[in-house]
């Protein structure tokens, strides 16, 4: 069978969230944010996404067959396929990445993204598949609207960036699927535990590649902590008000 070129979300949601949890067991892609899982929210935003065919995703191996039904329950039809995460984050991406390699071309465009970042608007996931198709990749970011320190020591400032250099690296974090099937082969030859890659950003720009940036929506945060569930339902509620009264909501400016 031919492979062919697709627009592919990699949704990766392989860790437990212990730093908003505490002693709590549910990973925090579970838990229920206006009575649907976070990584539901998640997907629902790339399902209904006129221009994205398939979905991969890598989930926490005890949730890995509850994950299935929730699929199935939600209708969450270009789901393509399920793996369990890996030791980290790049290693879950990895696994999915390669499940897509399978049945995609290596043209194809992958959108990366984190499965606890449910805010994510159809703009940018549309502005990243179009830069992605004209420059190879497509960083989704936000301007920093405060001082950026960099420190060595966590005591005092190495150095004070200007503010109008300086920005947030959010996801999708977009490329094409043998660039970036290359860039994680390359990187695990030497570095399998991926120390120090916290994104596909990183690892791109440590091997000396310069991947493109575009602007993303300020409402597209990472759910981390418990303030953040309570910021996530307000969003939510805009963003249904919105539709409702049929306005387009894109990205800031």
């Amino acid at each position: 069978m031919d492979k062919q070129k697709n627009n592919i979300a990699i949704i990766f949601a392989g860790g437990v969230g212990s730093r908003l949890n505490g002693a709590d067991t549910t990973p925090k892609q579970f838990l229920k944010v206006m009575d649907k899982p976070i990584i539901i929210h998640t997907l629902e935003l790339f399902q209904k996404n006129e221009n994205i065919d398939k979905i991969y995703l890598s989930i926490v191996e005890t949730h890995f067959e509850y994950m299935k039904e929730l699929v199935e329950y939600y209708h969450l039809t270009k789901v393509a396929g399920v793996t369990t995460g890996g030791k980290t984050g790049q290693d879950s991406i990895y696994k999915a990445l390669k499940m897509a390699q399978k049945e995609n071309s290596d043209d194809s465009i992958v959108l990366i993204h984190d499965g606890v970042r449910p805010n994510i608007t159809q703009e940018v996931i549309n502005k990243n598949i179009e830069n992605a198709e004209k420059y190879g990749s497509a960083i989704t970011c936000t301007p920093c609207y405060e001082t950026v320190l960099i420190s060595e020591t966590g005591k005092t400032p190495t150095s004070v960036p200007y503010r109008r250099q300086t920005f947030s690296a959010q996801a999708p974090q977009t490329f094409r699927l043998g660039d970036v099937l290359t860039a994680h082969e390359e990187e695990r030859k030497t570095n399998p535990d991926y120390t120090d890659i916290i994104d596909t950003c990183t690892l791109f720009k440590k091997q000396g590649k310069n991947p493109s940036m575009i602007r993303g929506n300020f409402g597209n945060i990472k759910i981390t902590t418990i303030e953040d569930l309570y910021i996530l339902r307000a969003l939510i509620r805009y963003r249904e008000d919105m539709e409702a009264f049929g306005f387009k909501i894109g990205v800031n400016r």
